[in-house]
């Protein structure tokens, strides 16, 4: 009987577990998908004749406001911004308007994505809140497209707008004045809508607006602009490509670096640019050069101290006469770096930087040989400007090579002349590498210049073709590249951004539609259709 009656104590023991763990999995139902809805709002939406100053909104749960400063497009867009409020979770918006509206005109809030359910964060696509300061609702809409002129992919939030294309019109108005209608991309789309236009004439203009005033700053913004004017109806869905202009040349401050050397910060292209410097009005030499990753240069000068110098920077229409006390400071201390430091690949030159430019250079008194102690003739070229000396010779696959150069071989601005300096490097089998042929087909005019590029627009081969369709890339490392073709209209052998007061676009430029995959020791021939 004891043990029966235990078997049975057990058995209760079981299913009670059993039961309990049953519970255990209960959840809480499915996850909420739905997006909050509005049930009405006070004016109603779509209301005319609107003259008040606050709009309420009502919705069917809570909700919650996200990236409302990126989200939200009012247009026409009000100097003064409009208050929405609450900040923290409600079933309502309440928009307090502070602007003075336009007559007869139709205004409409965008809110992107920005309304979200405040539990699960599902948004509330694209809703819109309409009135009309009139009689009626204007309803013609107008469809963008957006790119970039240069690089692959365009950016987020590309602001679209249209200005009136009146008797008081002219281009400065992109500079001094919101437009009358904008519209934005957001952060998922590349087609832009405009809806609830009036009908008229408009520029049409596209800005990557960093500082969202809805005006064009050069020094920030990148732009894209029809050159004609559009009229409105229009089913014509028009493409806008975005650069950034190159600004004009203007030379901002001077300042004193060290014992012999000043820096000029400027903004736009040093190309051309012409300097005088004077003491007590005779001209004294000097060297110019980049400092590397900075708007500015450097203006080197020998021996003067206590002196105030007159600096005259002049370049296009921009004139500028700078003064300069030169004051007791520290010399530059003299240094060398290789440009490669162990591995030079075969499209690549190997060189040595140098912090002071070089005034004299003596190649007698450097040497390069192999691995076996063998001489390899060499040639110099210097890069004033980038402060580097280049060295031009065949390179041998498999190869290590040794570069001396000897005490005396290098005097630099300062007359100082360098210690003895070696450096080692060595070159990879030719197999290690691969090779593309691009043809090019259906090319509309030359001279072309062929680039391949990262996927970030890092250059890291490029061809310059006059009349041959054929590009070959030879002894490319093994990776993945981005091809593209710009078509060099003002032939520099660069790619030309557009500008906005010239109404001139920029030059063209074309992708290939697909990574090309280069491996070790193939050869790859691509065909290019420029007509796609």
């Amino acid at each position: 009987m004891k043990k029966g009656y235990s078997k049975y104590i057990l058995l209760l023991i079981v299913f009670a577990v059993i039961s309990c763990a049953k519970k255990g999995t209960i959840t809480g139902g499915a996850k909420d998908t739905l997006a909050p809805k509005m049930i009405g709002s006070f004016p109603k939406n779509m209301s005319t004749n609107f003259n008040g100053k606050e709009i309420r909104i009502t919705f069917d749960e809570y909700i919650k406001l996200k990236d409302l400063s990126k989200q939200l497009i009012i247009s026409p867009p009000m100097k003064r911004q409009p208050e929405v409020l609450p900040s923290t979770a409600s079933k309502y918006i309440n928009i307090r308007i502070k602007d003075t509206l336009l007559p007869n005109t139709t205004y409409s809030f965008n809110f992107g994505k920005s309304i979200q359910d405040n539990n699960e964060g599902n948004p509330y696509q694209q809703f819109k809140y309409v009135f009309s300061t009139g009689s009626h609702i204007d309803s013609l809409t107008l469809g963008i497209k957006v790119k970039d002129a240069i690089e692959k992919k365009v950016a987020d939030y590309i602001s679209i707008m249209l200005y009136e294309a009146n008797d008081k019109y002219n281009d400065s108005v992109v500079y001094k004045e919101v437009p009358r209608y904008v519209t934005n991309t957001l952060d998922s789309l590349k087609l832009g809508k405009f809806e609830n236009l009036k009908q008229g004439k408009y520029k049409l203009v596209a800005i990557k607006d960093v500082n969202g005033n809805n005006k064009f700053d050069p020094k920030t913004d990148k732009i894209g602009f029809l050159k004609d004017f559009i009229k409105i109806p229009n089913d014509t869905i028009y493409e806008l490509e975005l650069f950034k202009e190159e600004m004009s040349f203007k030379a901002i401050n001077v300042s004193q670096a060290s014992a012999s050397k000043f820096t000029l910060g400027y903004q736009g292209n040093t190309k051309d640019v012409k300097i005088n410097i004077k003491k007590n009005g005779e001209i004294i030499p000097f060297v110019m050069t980049k400092l590397p990753k900075k708007d500015s240069l450097q203006v080197w000068f020998r021996g003067i101290k206590g002196d105030s110098l007159s600096i005259d920077v002049a370049k296009d229409k921009f004139k500028k006469t700078f003064s300069l006390k030169v004051k007791e400071q520290k010399k530059d201390s003299i240094s060398y770096s290789a440009e490669q430091t162990s591995n030079l690949n075969f499209r690549e030159i190997f060189a040595v930087n140098s912090n002071i430019p070089l005034s004299k250079i003596d190649v007698s008194k450097m040497k390069l040989i192999n691995k076996d102690s063998a001489e390899v003739k060499f040639t110099t070229e210097y890069d004033e400007f980038n402060q580097q000396l280049k060295f031009n010779f065949k390179k041998e696959p498999l190869e290590k090579y040794n570069l001396k150069i000897f005490p005396g071989a290098l005097i630099n601005f300062n007359d100082k002349k360098n210690d003895t300096l070696t450096y080692s490097f060595s070159t990879n089998n030719t197999t290690d590498y691969g090779n593309l042929k691009v043809t090019l087909e259906n090319v509309k005019r030359f001279p072309v210049i062929v680039e391949l590029t990262t996927e970030k627009g890092e250059i890291l081969a490029t061809e310059f073709s006059e009349k041959s369709n054929v590009i070959n890339f030879d002894l490319l490392e093994p990776k993945k590249y981005i091809l593209r073709l710009i078509y060099d209209d003002n032939k520099d052998k660069l790619w030309t951004p557009g500008s906005f007061l010239e109404q001139r676009q920029s030059e063209e430029v074309i992708y290939f539609p697909k990574e090309i995959d280069v491996r070790a020791n193939w050869d790859v021939e691509q065909p290019f259709d420029l007509s796609k």
